[in-house]
């Protein structure tokens, strides 16, 4: 079935004989209101203007700057003077067009490029002033169903952007290993060897940064590595000295001498690189878990002896609750839920925001159950599938319910989308109620739920 907003972009592009800069649209009875559609780039947007007397009545561009948005403000509030009737919808929730629209009072309203590209229709190409003029009728509709952006606080906006910045190095770190590997099985199979398992490790790094090729690691004496392990603050510098002797005394294949002239440099670079990496993420978990608490993690138990709730994001430490959240993983969910857990009315609008709650498509007697939804939030998506396999060796109700999942068929990442909706569910009721999630009582519940004895 079509819903309103699809019979009211359809007739204003299909009929025969109806100008484009028309719409079909009566008065809200509540004076002038003001929809605005803007396709936005990096050096210009285009945008459109339109009232729901007279549809798109309006299109022109503005360059990204402080006068050419301010240009725009300024024409919008000659034509409605009250900024919270100004109704603007464009194709991302970030930024600084953004940030100063909202700024400006306006009513911003975010949607995702999926939907312009539906309405502009499978047989229409990318074209920036159609796409801002279909926003500014989805601008003018009121059955649209859009919802208004909440914009994040001072302390989810940090946290967001370390997050994802922190998710971006992970991925680099995981590519330059994989290149870091390959060049060492080919030019310095010695390395290998003494790293194991962790080759990411900030001593074989460092080793690789100084010596990185394996004759010269070979012509470094015993009281050069000791020195090195000293200054690298290793706790047993003598026993790192034997570990790399062994390593050089393993038996490997013969590399040849022109292949490691040539790798010397990128591995030197893939070194340096990587600790950069590791130092800023090191850094990043620690301000995360300072937004999320309130207070700086001190100790070996890593906690916060004076927390100050004031400098804090809202229901941190809830988040850090959950079973299978860390600082990092924490930060990322609740740096794209962001402080206003009730811009969520049920469980069931941030599961959706997730992309976690399946699509339902029924047509007469059959029903096509789609797995994920494509407009959704995937950076929170991604964290919350992270999130569902980590709480699987910290919390027994969902192991079960993750083996009941595969033990009916589902995939395994089927059941830890299920098993992600869950958790999102358990979120929002702990966000609302403002209390920390208890396994104990989670799983009485559960147990009460399913008629089991306690």
């Amino acid at each position: 079935m079509w819903s309103p907003e699809d019979w009211f972009i359809s007739t204003t592009q299909r009929l025969p004989g109806l100008p484009r800069t028309t719409a079909t649209m009566g008065t809200t009875g509540g004076g002038l209101v003001l929809g605005i559609g803007i396709d936005w780039a990096e050096e210009f947007h285009d945008v459109a203007f339109g009232t729901p007397e007279k549809g798109v009545v309006e299109q022109f561009r503005i360059s990204h700057g402080p006068d050419g948005v301010g240009a725009l403000i300024d024409r919008a509030l000659r034509l409605e003077p009250d900024p919270a009737e100004v109704r603007v919808v464009l194709e991302t929730r970030h930024g600084l067009l953004v940030e100063a629209l909202i700024d400006a009072g306006f009513t911003v309203l975010p949607v995702n490029p999926d939907l312009v590209a539906r309405r502009r229709g499978p047989a229409r190409k990318k074209d920036d002033a159609e796409d801002a003029r279909i926003c500014c009728l989805l601008a003018l509709d009121r059955h649209a169903g859009l919802k208004a952006l909440v914009p994040h606080g001072e302390f989810g906006g940090e946290l967001r952007a370390i997050a994802r910045d922190d998710e971006r190095a992970a991925r680099d770190q995981r590519r330059l290993l994989n290149r870091l590997r390959a060049d060492l099985q080919t030019t310095y199979p010695a390395a290998l060897t003494l790293a194991g398992a962790d080759l990411g490790a900030p001593t074989v790094l460092r080793l690789l940064q100084r010596w990185p090729t394996q004759p010269e690691l070979a012509q470094a004496s015993r009281d050069d590595l000791i020195s090195f392990a000293r200054a690298g603050r290793h706790g047993w510098p003598d026993r790192f000295a034997d570990q790399v002797a062994a390593a050089l005394a393993t038996p490997s294949l013969p590399t040849r001498d022109y292949l490691v002239r040539a790798k010397a440099a990128g591995i030197r670079l893939a070194a340096v690189q990587l600790l950069a990496l590791h130092e800023a993420r090191r850094g990043w978990e620690q301000r995360m878990a300072e937004l999320l608490l309130g207070g700086r993690r001190t100790g070996r138990d890593h906690t916060v002896t004076d927390p100050d709730p004031g400098n804090a994001f809202p229901g941190g430490a809830i988040y850090l609750s959950m079973a299978g959240l860390g600082d990092r993983l924490a930060a990322r969910v609740a740096g794209e839920i962001g402080e206003h857990i009730e811009q969520f009315t049920s469980p069931n609008g941030l599961q959706c925001y997730a992309g976690q709650a399946p699509v339902t498509r029924r047509s007469g007697k059959s029903d096509l159950v789609v797995a994920r939804r494509l407009a959704h939030n995937r950076y929170l998506g991604d964290a919350v599938h992270q999130w569902a396999f980590c709480s699987l060796r910290q919390s027994g109700w969902a192991r079960e319910f993750y083996d009941q999942k595969i033990a009916a068929g589902k995939s395994h990442h089927n059941a830890l989308r299920a098993l992600g909706n869950r958790w999102l569910e358990i979120l929002w009721h702990c966000l609302t109620k403002g209390v920390l999630y208890d396994e104990a009582v989670h799983v009485a519940n559960r147990n009460r739920a399913l008629g089991r004895a306690a």
